[in-house]
C-alpha cells in the first residue's frame, strides 16, 4: 500500500496496523521516502535473564549472538545455544573479585600465567574439536591464563584456562552450580572455585586430563583453599571474606 505522508501523520495507528497484513510505501511530494514493514521479534532476544529463564524454540548461534552484543551496550554469554544478560554485580560481589585478585596478582608476578578479572570473553568449545561446533562464550569472574599464545590478533581469547572462579549471587547460583561447571570441566579447565558469599564457603572443583571430576574440596572460613594446579598458591578463607558488609 501507498499512502501520502500528511495522511500517515493523521493517521499513523491505522497505518501501523495494517502493517501486520502488508508494507505501508510512504510518499512525499510525490516520491517514495519510507517503508513501514511489520517487525517480528527474532528468537535470540529470549534471553536467560539471569535467574528467570524462557523458553527458547531453538539453538542461537553464534552469529546471532553476536549481532545482539554488538548491537547492546549490556553484557551477554552463550552457552549451549542459549544468551544469558549478566546483571550489574553487586557491591560484596566485588569486594570479593578484589580480594582474590589481589592475592592472584602477588603469587602469580614474574610467572608465566597470568590472573584477569571481568569482563573478559573466553571462548570454549566443550567436547567439539574446534569452536565453531559447539561456541560457548563466558565471563567468568576470574581466570588464571598460562596459554596467552590463544590471544588472537584482535585481542581476543580463545584458549582454556587453567583456573575459574565464579562468585556467586542469588541469580547466577544455578547457572555458576550446574550448567557453568559442566561447560568447564568439558572444556579441559583444570580447576574451579565457587565462592559462595552468603555462607563464607568456598567450593573447590579439580578435573583430570580425561575431563572428569577428580575431587571436590568443601571449605568454611576457618580453612585455607590451596589450589591444585599451582603449588604454593594457598588463601585463607578470613582474608576472603573479612571485608564483607552484612
Amino acid at each position: 500500500m501507498r499512502v501520502n505522508s500528511t495522511d500517515l501523520q493523521n493517521a499513523f495507528g491505522k497505518y501501523l496496523a495494517l502493517t501486520e497484513k502488508e508494507d505501508i510505501i510512504v510518499v512525499k511530494n510525490g516520491k517514495t521516502v519510507a517503508k513501514l514493514t511489520h517487525y517480528v521479534e527474532p528468537d535470540y532476544a529470549l534471553i536467560h535473564e539471569e535467574s528467570e529463564k524462557y523458553n527458547i524454540p531453538r539453538k542461537v548461534s553464534y552469529e546471532e549472538y553476536m549481532d545482539l552484543v554488538n548491537s547492546s551496550d549490556q553484557r551477554y554469554e552463550l552457552i549451549d545455544g542459549e544468551i544469558y544478560l549478566l546483571a550489574s554485580p553487586r557491591f560484596n560481589h566485588q569486594v570479593i573479585v578484589n580480594e582474590i585478585a589481589g592475592h592472584f596478582y602477588n603469587y602469580f608476578k614474574g610467572k608465566p600465567c597470568r590472573s584477569l578479572t571481568a569482563p573478559l570473553d573466553v571462548k570454549l568449545f566443550g567436547f567439539a574439536t574446534k569452536f565453531e561446533e559447539d561456541p560457548n562464550v563466558v565471563q567468568p569472574d576470574l581466570v588464571v591464563v598460562c596459554d596467552e599464545e590463544n590471544v588472537t590478533e584482535d585481542n581476543k581469547y580463545e584458549g582454556i584456562p587453567s583456573l575459574i572462579i565464579e562468585v556467586l549471587s542469588p541469580s547466577t547460583r544455578g547457572k555458576d552450580m550446574v550448567t557453568k561447571l559442566n561447560l568447564y570441566m568439558k572444556s579441559g579447565v583444570s580447576e574451579y572455585w565457587l565462592v559462595d558469599i552468603e555462607n563464607k564457603q568456598i567450593s573447590q572443583y579439580y578435573f583430570n586430563e580425561d575431563r572428569d571430576v577428580v575431587g571436590l574440596n568443601h571449605l568454611e572460613e576457618e580453612d585455607i583453599i590451596k589450589s591444585t594446579e599451582f603449588a604454593g598458591l594457598e588463601i585463607p578463607l578470613k582474608d576472603i571474606f573479612s571485608e564483607i558488609k552484612t
